[in-house]
This record gives structure tokens, sequence and C-alpha cells, in this order.
């Protein structure tokens, strides 16, 4: 990258990346595959919930009017969860009853087994209850043909609870995007492997394939591509036509054997961006091929990390549908002191702690982009924007969890 070359700011391209990642289409999914998918359509209630009145706990449906002090009751039946009693409560009765059990007609409270002498044939009332007391109203929690959730809404343990006890067996949602991953460089041999003098081992493709299935795509790692023109032409050709989204890695520089670019734009990829004010990654670039979006991050792999958290992540996010694609920023206080860069926003790896309801963030040694096994170590990304002087200890600042 020469130095004329004009590098644009990590917001303005997230949003040139956001202008063109649109959610994809959506797709039946049955709601016990539906974790972590994310609502392409709003999702209306099958039933009333809970369906019928029932009781909050386990003591006797009785008239709260008849349930006072002192009074003494008949119990003529036992109501268990999934067996009703099958008859109305009449005048001076009262029926046993379970959590979950069907409140009788006629029955308009349950008090509490501790509130009760029970004698097996009748009970004493111990203290009065009122109407509506410890019973679940039909439809309090929601009625049928009402909204559950509504689009943009990943599914988590909660809200795919909500949705099976509302009798949704299937929901529409966003088809999970495709992602090939092609790792270029003739340095690199897969963990495992012999290495010879001037070899590293390959991270990157690994790295993305597990950032992508935990941000809910469907990755493909297509192997690592020699620094050689004829075989990334082979490789990028079928990789462009297969799969929603490409990512590259390494080539994406200026060196005589960064061939992606040049590789790329043969293939009539529009090249949206290259070169971004950050550090790591300033060689990342963006581009698209029809509907296709490309990434070309550069080789080093703590860059990847963090061109993936500023930039494909939020890509991911658009594809799927949720609302609000971009990175996720939290407030944290700083335990060391970080010097800022003149010209590039910098994002510093780090620990974090909480302490005193506060997060505490410390930067951790060794911040080059190729330190990838002390970056393992870090679980937080310290924003810190272009400028001059130093971010001392205790500045409070803006942090990306990782």
């Amino acid at each position: 990258m020469s130095a004329a070359t004009k590098l644009i700011s990590v917001s303005e391209a997230q949003a040139l990346v956001l202008e063109r990642a649109r959610r994809l289409d959506p797709e039946r999914v049955p709601v016990e595959r539906a974790a972590g998918r994310v609502l392409a359509e709003p999702v209306a209630a099958v039933t009333d919930l809970p369906p019928f009145p029932s009781s909050a706990m386990d003591g006797f449906a009785v008239r709260a009017a008849e349930a006072q002090q002192g009074h003494r009751l008949s119990v003529t039946a036992r109501i268990a969860a999934g067996a009703p009693a099958g008859a109305s409560l009449r005048s001076g009765e009262a029926m046993g009853i379970s959590t979950g059990g069907a409140v009788p007609e006629g029955a308009d409270a349950v008090v509490p087994l501790e509130l009760v002498e029970d004698s097996i044939e009748a009970i004493e009332v111990r203290a009065a209850v009122e109407p509506g007391a410890n019973v679940r109203a039909r439809g309090s929690d929601v009625r049928a043909g009402e909204a559950v959730l509504e689009p943009g809404v990943r599914l988590g343990p909660a809200q795919v609870g909500a949705l099976a006890a509302a009798g949704v067996h299937e929901v529409q949602c966003a088809k999970r995007p495709r992602v090939g991953i092609l790792v270029t460089g003739s340095e690199l041999r897969q963990p495992g492997q012999p290495l010879a003098p001037g070899e590293i081992y390959e991270s990157n493709g690994l790295l993305l394939a597990t950032a992508l299935q935990l941000a809910g795509a469907v990755p493909a790692q297509l192997g690592v591509v020699g620094d050689d023109v004829d075989e990334l032409e082979r490789v990028m050709e079928r990789a462009l036509l297969g799969f929603d989204m490409l990512i590259t890695s390494g080539g994406a520089s200026v060196g005589p054997y960064d061939l992606v670019r040049e590789t790329l734009a043969g293939f009539r990829v529009e090249e949206v961006f290259w070169g971004v004010a950050v550090k790591p990654g300033k060689p990342v670039a963006f581009g698209m091929r029809r509907d296709h979006l490309v990434f070309s991050l550069p080789g080093n792999p703590v860059s990847v990390l963090v061109t993936f958290e500023l930039f494909v992540r939020p890509a991911v996010n658009a594809l799927l549908g949720l609302p609000e694609p971009l990175p996720d920023y939290r407030e944290g206080v700083l335990t060391g002191t970080v010097r800022r860069n003149a010209e590039r926003d910098e994002f510093v790896r780090a620990r974090s702690r909480r302490e005193d309801g506060k997060i505490f963030l410390e930067p951790l040694d060794g911040q080059e982009s190729h330190m990838i096994a002390r970056a393992g170590r870090a679980d937080a990304l310290i924003a810190v924007e272009a400028g001059e002087g130093v971010f001392e200890t205790g500045t409070p600042v803006r942090y990306l969890g990782l």
C-alpha cells in the first residue's frame, strides 16, 4: 500500500459494508433446531398460554368467599397436572390441586397447603384468600394469535422456550450465510506437519471458521493456496460462485507475492474500499461480485481477529437480519497506559476484570499483529481513537468483548 493511498475511517468502512449486506432469504426451521437463528417474520402463539386457568402452587382449589379463617370444606377430588377433575366445584367443597393443575369450574382461588389443616376428607382454612389468589388466568402470558416474538430476534434459550410453550413448531429464519475461507501463503503448513526452514503453521483459516460459526454463519475452509497466480485463479473462480461471502487471508498488501487484489479485479470484483485507518489491519479490503460479499483480510492473525470483529461480523449480522449489526461497545476503565496512534484507531488486546460494578481493562504485553498466542489470553479489544498523547491509567474507554 503506497503512502499516497487514502485510508478511510473505521466507521466509513462499516457503513460501506452495511450498505451492501442485505438480509438473506428466509427458510423454515423446526423450533428444536432454531437455537442461534434470527427470526425473519413475526411469530404468533398457536394457543392461549396458559391454555386454561391453572394453579400457581400446591394447595386446594376453593371458592374464595367460602375460604375464610376457621371454615371447614369437604375435599372431593385431588387434581394433578394433566389430569383435570372432570367435575365442577360446588359450594362447601375444596379440591386438592398440584402446581400446574387445571383449576375446576366453580373455583376462583387456590389456598396454599401451608394455610390449611388437611385431614384427607376435609380441610380447615387457617387464613382467608382473595378471589384470583394463586390462579394463573387463561391467556395471562399470551393469547392465541398474539405475537410472541418479532423479526430480528436471535433465538436463545428463553426465546426457544417461549415459542415451544406457545405451541410453535417451526419458524421462518434468515438463511445462515455460507462463507468460503481462502488462505494464501506458500510458507503455511497445517498443525501436525513438520516445519521446514521459513515455514509457519496456518491459523487464520481455523480462526475465521470458529468466529464465523459462533456468529451464526456456515463456514467452509477452502484450504491454503500458495503464492502462485494460476493456482489462486483456479481456486478463487470456484469460491466466488459457491458462497454468499468469500474471505481471503493474506496477499492483501502490495508486495510482489501479494496477488489477491489483482486476481479479484480479474474476476470483476468491484472494489468498494482498500485500506482503513485501523491498527492492526490497515490493508483490509472489501468488494462485491453480484450479490456476493468479498473480504480481503491481512495475513497477520491478530489483524484477522480485529478486522473480523470490525467488518466481517457486522456483515454476517446484516445477512442474518439483526437490526443492530454494528459492534457492541461496552464501557470500561484502563488499568495501564496506552499511547495513541496519531493516524489510526488502534484496538489493543486486554484482559478484563469486574470490581465494584465496573470493568477494568489491563492491556497485554506484546501488541504486534503477529502475536496470536498472546492474543489468546485476551478477552477484550480496547478501542483507542487516533490522536496525540496517551490514555493514562483510570481513563474511561470503550471496548469489544472477545
